[in-house]
């Protein structure tokens, strides 16, 4: 098998310096194999650094890292198959998640489950979206 992992350029603007995190908790952003893309769990931490306080604007940046991670395979969202989100106060923050979520993920919709959990690697992160990705060349 395999294995090609998608490595995100420091000098990146979406993720600007958070692409620190992949060498400091030892991950890649995504790996291809099968003709599939694994995207990690990407959070809503600006390019420099800073969380926002809003489910909208932290869901908006994880949605755009992941865009971003497809970008640089020569895919967009649309190659999405299955996503799964990580919630911290899901009742509460679920309708902002949904109204950001519709604005930039446009159908055919992939398969998306919704997980509430009590917390998430940083205080103030509220959503953790992971990915996977079909290439269009992949079998059926």
């Amino acid at each position: 098998m395999t294995l090609h992992t998608v490595e995100v350029p420091e000098d990146n603007a979406v993720f600007g310096q958070t692409t620190s995190a992949f060498a400091s908790f030892g991950y890649s952003a995504a790996v291809r194999a099968h003709g599939l893309l694994f995207i990690a769990g990407t959070i809503g931490r600006r390019a420099d650094g800073t969380i926002p306080d809003t489910i909208e604007e932290q869901t908006e940046i994880a949605i755009r890292k992941i865009e971003e991670i497809l970008r640089l395979e020569n895919l967009d969202l649309s190659a999405l198959v299955d996503v799964t989100s990580y919630h911290v106060d899901i009742r509460r923050h679920l309708p902002g998640f949904i109204e950001a979520k519709q604005r930039l993920v446009a159908p055919p919709y992939p398969t998306w489950t919704i997980i509430g959990v009590s917390g998430l690697a940083s205080p103030g992160l509220l959503v953790e979206i992971r990915a996977t990705a079909a290439y269009p060349d992949a079998s059926r």
